[in-house]
């Protein structure tokens, strides 16, 4: 068989990507808890956006350290979500977004109260400059109301 004239079609893995990424850091009150026991979470996320071609990529890392007595405390949240965005700096315009269900893994933390989890890489096509940004969604349980949105520090354009 002869490759001559073949043309093969050569993608570049995630991994061997040339990542930028900005990591930020918010210490959050648990907005359905008033009583005496600590009940502040530290989170953390890195995100990361890289470029290959006419591709963009985006992916997170959330961290978080809660008090131990909310590990395996089903209740404390009525839905969690981390919201991973490749967004266009001149025009404001998302290119593509991520949401991910991240209550399970939040209210199931090790016994210490922390945890860590990665999204998967997204990705788009794109000719234009883009950053990756997160929002960490929670609607904490027994506060009154729906979901609340805390923004994180966003990548440099790639």
């Amino acid at each position: 068989m002869s490759a001559i004239g073949a043309t093969v079609a050569m993608t570049t893995p995630a991994s061997a990507l040339s990542w930028t990424c900005k990591t930020s850091s918010k210490t959050i009150d648990d907005a359905g808890y008033s009583g005496p026991w600590p009940d502040n979470w530290d989170f953390k996320v890195k995100v990361c956006a890289a470029r290959s071609g006419g591709y963009v990529y985006g992916k997170a890392t959330l961290s978080w350290d809660a008090p131990p007595s909310y590990s395996g405390n089903t209740s404390t949240f009525d839905a969690a979500q981390l919201r991973l965005v490749l967004v266009r700096p001149d025009s404001a315009a998302n290119v593509k977004t991520a949401t991910y269900n991240i209550e399970y893994k939040l209210e199931h933390s090790n016994s210490a109260g922390n945890g860590s989890w990665t999204t998967p890489t997204i990705k788009a096509k794109s000719s234009k400059r883009v950053y990756a940004d997160t929002t960490l969604r929670l609607d904490w349980n027994n506060d009154g109301k729906a979901y609340r949105n805390y923004e994180f520090a966003g990548t440099r354009s790639v």
